[in-house]
């Protein structure tokens, strides 16, 4: 077996048997034998199994084999049939007569018309999908319809038994041809109303596709107009159900109102019919009537539309053409029933109810549209995309009398279509960021005052954790008035006048601090005033441009020159009609976010008001600074709720003189409606800061008054003694019942008990401590009427005290003297200019005369007599000395004596008012003549004694 595989064997060698014998022995050739009979067996074995697997194949291919010879065969045959009759016809062609000739050419030329109807009918299939490819619809109405009259000319539809026509027994590829010709007419129908549905379709191109469908559907104008508008309301459909990804919102709008303003152009081109009299198509700028002028054209019989044949350019393709009957070549289509005009009724009528219905589509789907536009800004880009759509001239110019002719009444598409539902979405904007504005606003009011409660429990526990210096100073906002900065002035102060500064120089921190305003308070406002400038800005772009004039921190709204101008055109739209609209969304949505706040700061202080300690007493006040100066720190909020009339207040403080002329006319008779509504926020906010303040005031005058009634109603000698002040020796002559003067010395008090000095300067350092001189006006003489009226109340108590116990210690004519003259000069203190310029006992508090006659009653009358001069006299020294240091609580009204009664005086003061306004420091004492000054050394050393405390 090695050497039958070793054996080198070639093709040749065994083709050829004498090489194979002169190359090898027997024993060789027999392996040789064995080896190719052993492929031989193989090759038969593999050979059965693929007869075995492809017998059926072999068997049908031997079939189809079969048939095709027997084809063959037939074919040749019928071939030689017909080689035998010609030769015969040409035999038998001498004996014929004329009249066999005559016949023979009819039959020839018969059957020549058949072969050329035979080949138009097989060419115009390729011609209909070279006119539906080019979108030329009505060319392959025309030929299919073509196609159908050959059909009936070649008799190609089956006969009633079933049996084709003798044209498709003798021509079999018909039968394929009629087939496909079937398709063509869905195919048509359906490529016509989808052209139907385009935006960018000449009217020529929608005409025609309506023709197609009545000529193949035998439909009426009317139908037509149904089937156009019904394509236009699906393509509507289908722009409103696109995916929405962002911008392409506006181009979807936009999209919308092309479609609905060209589908009111294209009907009016297409179906309009003017009245008898009126211009005819292709008179004026609008053609119309297109529809029926095709029609025209395509079903004429007339001489003048034998000219506009289906096959006229066909004329020339070869010879086989003049074979044609002339039923062919002069083919033109016909409907079914008569083409009636549309009337102008039902045509208003079917478009009105297509608009109404197209509506409330348009409404609903770009109202879903419009949720996905989270910006104003968004909203004017596509308002502006809009307005320059329908403001182009092929729109604008037209656009009237169109509207006027189809629907006999203007159709304003932006008022009527998407106006509302933009200042819809536009308040629902405005409404979520305002109150995202005041939500953020809530919380960082709540917190800044848990900061402000923890700072103020740190600071008086007397544990510091590195609290925050804007917490720090709310809780002592003297320490953030008398701290330097570098911000306290801005940088180019020094050269710029005043009249030239502006809201940066009014915001510094120096003018700060003269109002008070500690950093958070500060912090808040920017902020909340940075949101809503924001929200400005955004409005902004939905609201007429600001004139060029103005400054960039002005942001009024005024109506531009070119506003009233752009509804001039008949199709365009005044796009800030909807201005004031715009304005109020915005300026309730700022009230309502106020409101909130104030509501959030009224709850805060319904918390802090039964027993307000130090935590929420920083708190309070922090609260009332905050609505006394939210108006002035956040002038964004005057511009959203002002709108226009910040513009108009602005051009009025810029004529200052014309303001003060137009001012007193103008403020009695025009107050609009917003200015009437930041007028009554202002007085919401002002009347919660004085409600904060009223809260600090009842609480520092209580906890000061305890003290006071604690120390006034002490029993032993000892506690009386120790809050004793020294008096002042006089000389006094009186005259004696001989006539004669003698002279006396009497001890009187020339000033306060020490714990009325310590109530006063108490009052004054806590005064000073928030910021006195920011506190309104109203606030500091509640909280003096307060200390005034329960410090009568622990006087009035002495009274009722001494009355109804005993064992107390005795009221004595010093002790007495003393006690009046603290209450009288508690009384001229605390008491307001109003009530001391009034000259009747029966207007002041009867308590107080009251006490004041029963202290007179431990005094005896003629000592009484005698001291009342200078008491009087001490009394208003003291006044004058104290109101420096007793400036807030005097204010600059207090003056107490002109020049002119000084001058008469026992020892004259000059005092000289520092601002009309109120100030920090009272009246300032100047310095006296040269002719005083002698005297004035003399008793420096008593009055230094006696304002010592």
């Amino acid at each position: 077996m090695a050497e039958d595989h070793a054996l080198p064997l070639r093709v040749s060698e065994i083709k050829d048997p004498a090489v194979l014998f002169e190359r090898y022995n027997t024993e060789q050739i027999r392996q040789v034998e064995r080896k190719v009979r052993g492929e031989i067996e193989q090759k038969k074995e593999e050979l059965r199994q693929m007869v075995g697997e492809r017998y059926r194949d072999l068997i049908d291919a031997a079939d189809t084999i079969g048939e095709m010879r027997q084809c063959s065969e037939s074919v040749v045959q019928s071939i030689q049939d017909m080689h035998q009759y010609c030769h015969r016809l040409k035999q038998g062609k001498a004996c014929v007569g004329s009249s066999r000739q005559e016949s023979q050419r009819q039959w020839q030329e018969k059957f020549y018309t058949t072969a050329s109807q035979i080949k138009l009918l097989l060419e115009i299939p390729e011609r209909i999908w070279s006119a539906m490819e080019a979108s030329h619809y009505l060319q392959a109405t025309q030929l299919y319809l073509l196609c159908c009259h050959l059909h009936s000319l070649l008799q190609l539809e089956a006969a009633k038994g079933g049996h084709y026509s003798p044209v498709l027994a003798r021509f079999p590829i018909l039968v394929r041809q009629v087939a496909t010709t079937g398709h063509f007419r869905s195919t048509i129908l359906l490529d016509s109303r989808s052209l139907l549905r385009g935006r960018a379709v000449s009217d020529q191109a929608i005409a025609e596709a309506l023709v197609s469908t009545m000529l193949l559907e035998g439909s009426s104008p009317r139908q037509a107009l149904a089937d156009f508008l019904l394509a236009r309301k699906a393509s509507i459909h289908q722009l409103l159900n696109q995916p929405q990804h962002g911008a392409g919102i506006k181009a979807q709008v936009c999209s919308l109102v092309e479609l609905l303003v060209t589908t009111l152009f294209q009907a009016y081109a297409v179906f309009y019919l003017p009245p008898e009299g009126g211009p005819r198509p292709g008179e004026g700028a609008l053609g119309c009537g297109l529809l029926f002028s095709i029609l025209e054209n395509v079903t004429s019989t007339s001489p003048a539309a034998k000219g506009r044949r289906v096959l006229q350019e066909e004329t020339s393709t070869g010879s086989w053409f003049n074979f044609l009957p002339p039923s062919i070549t002069e083919f033109q289509p016909t409907l079914r029933t008569l083409a009636q005009p549309i009337q102008r009724e039902q045509l208003r009528d079917t478009l009105k109810q297509w608009i109404d219905t197209c509506k409330e589509d348009i409404c609903r789907g770009v109202g879903s549209l419009l949720v996905y536009v989270k910006s104003l800004k968004g909203l004017a880009a596509i308002r502006d995309a809009v307005w320059d759509l329908l403001s182009t001239d092929s729109i604008s110019q037209h656009w009237s009398t169109v509207c006027q002719r189809l629907l006999e009444r203007p159709l304003a598409v932006w008022d009527d279509f998407l106006q509302q539902l933009f200042l819809q979405r536009l308040q629902a904007i405005t409404k979520e960021e305002t109150e995202a504005i005041s939500t953020s606003s809530v919380q960082l009011l709540t917190s800044a005052v848990r900061d402000l409660e923890g700072q103020t429990i740190d600071t008086h526990s007397g544990t510091h954790l590195g609290p925050s210096r804007g917490a720090q100073y709310e809780v002592d906002v003297a320490s953030f008035l008398w701290s330097e900065s570098p911000g306290d002035l801005p940088s180019d102060a020094g050269w710029v006048s005043v009249s030239q500064r502006g809201q940066q120089h009014q915001r510094s921190s120096l003018a700060m601090k003269t109002q008070a305003l500690t950093p958070c308070v500060q912090n808040f406002c920017s902020s909340m005033d940075a949101k809503l400038k924001a929200r400005l800005d955004d409005l902004q772009h939905y609201l007429p441009s600001q004139d060029t004039g103005k400054g960039s921190d002005s942001v009024s709204v005024t109506v531009t020159s070119s506003g009233p101008t752009e509804s001039s055109s008949a199709s365009s739209f005044n796009r800030f009609t909807d201005s004031p609209a715009v304005e109020e969304a915005l300026r309730e949505g700022c009230l309502a976010c106020v409101r909130h706040i104030l509501s959030s700061i009224r709850s805060e202080l319904a918390a802090a008001s039964p027993d307000p300690g130090p935590a929420r007493l920083s708190s309070v006040l922090f609260m009332a600074r905050l609505c006394q100066s939210m108006g002035e720190l956040c002038p964004n909020l005057k511009h959203c709720i002002l709108g226009k009339q910040s513009g108009s207040d602005a051009a009025v403080k810029g004529t200052p003189r014309q303001g003060k002329k137009l001012g007193k006319a103008r403020a009695a008779t025009e107050v609009s409606p917003a200015q009437a509504k930041w007028a009554g926020l202002r007085e919401e906010l002002l009347n919660c800061s004085m409600e904060a303040y009223r809260i600090w005031s009842s609480a520092l005058s209580k906890v000061l008054l305890d003290k006071f009634g604690t120390v006034l109603h002490a029993e032993s000698a000892g506690d009386i003694l120790t809050t004793a002040t020294n008096w002042e020796d006089l000389e006094i002559q009186e005259e004696a019942e001989s006539g004669s003067s003698v002279t006396s010395n009497i001890r009187l008090p020339v000033q306060p008990s020490w714990f009325v000095q310590a109530l006063l300067f108490q009052l004054c350092v806590e005064v000073n401590r928030v910021g006195g001189h920011a506190l309104p006006r109203p606030t500091l003489q509640e909280l003096l009427q307060a200390c005034l009226s329960q410090a009568l109340q622990h006087y009035h108590s002495i009274t009722q005290q001494a009355r109804n116990r005993e064992g107390v210690f005795p009221m004595t004519q010093n002790r007495a003297l003393q006690l009046l003259f603290d209450l009288r000069y508690l009384n001229t203190t605390l008491s307001s200019r109003h009530e001391e310029g009034k000259s009747s006992r029966s207007h002041q508090d009867p308590r107080f005369h009251e006490v004041c006659d029963w202290l007179e009653s431990f005094i005896d009358p003629f000592d009484l007599d005698v001291f009342t001069p200078p008491l009087n006299s001490n009394l208003n020294r003291l006044s004058q000395r104290t109101s420096v240091l007793l400036g807030l609580l005097t204010g600059s009204e207090k003056q107490f004596m002109s020049r002119s009664s000084t001058m008469n005086s026992q020892e004259p003061y000059n005092i000289l008012p520092l601002a009309s306004s109120q100030i920090r420091f009272g009246l300032l004492p100047l310095s006296m003549s040269n002719v005083r000054k002698s005297k004035s050394a003399s008793r420096s050393s008593d009055a230094a004694h006696q304002l010592r405390f």
